[in-house]
């Protein structure tokens, strides 16, 4: 009974020491961010995970005050959720911007895997953040 009562505790006392460790903070401004040759308006930067490896990923996108990225599919489902400013979303296989959506700060929208969409950076300069489950790809329509 007393090693019972001494398993538990030394169990509970490692719990509560594995409970108190601090979060490592991922910090963008630490990533390697990137531009893609068609698109300098938008840079990126994998936080979490990546294209090719199988699992959960982050990808924070800044696109410049004016930029767009052109018609483009994904494999998978893309969760995009807007840090600041306001994304413009169109979709669609050409771009029609009478047809586009407003994502103001801190509201969400799903891109569907294989649906064409193409967002853009009308108002000002936008940041957002794509997550999805790799592995993944962005395939430009044109």
């Amino acid at each position: 009974m007393l090693g019972s009562m001494i398993a538990l505790t030394v169990a509970l006392l490692s719990g509560a020491v594995a409970a108190q460790t601090p979060p490592l903070p991922l910090r963008p401004e630490q990533a390697t961010w990137f531009s893609p040759p068609a698109v300098p308006a938008l840079k990126a930067a994998w936080l979490v995970g990546s294209e090719q490896a199988a699992g959960p990923y982050l990808l924070r996108v800044r696109l410049a005050a004016g930029g767009r990225f052109p018609p483009h599919t994904h494999p998978d489902t893309r969760y995009t959720t807007v840090l600041s400013g306001t994304l413009y979303v169109g979709f669609g296989e050409r771009v029609d911007e009478t047809a586009v959506v407003a994502v103001p700060t801190g509201a969400i929208y799903e891109a569907p895997a294989g649906v064409p969409h193409w967002v853009w950076a009308r108002d000002g300069d936008v940041e957002y953040q794509e997550s999805g489950v790799a592995p993944t790809a962005t395939r430009l329509l044109r």
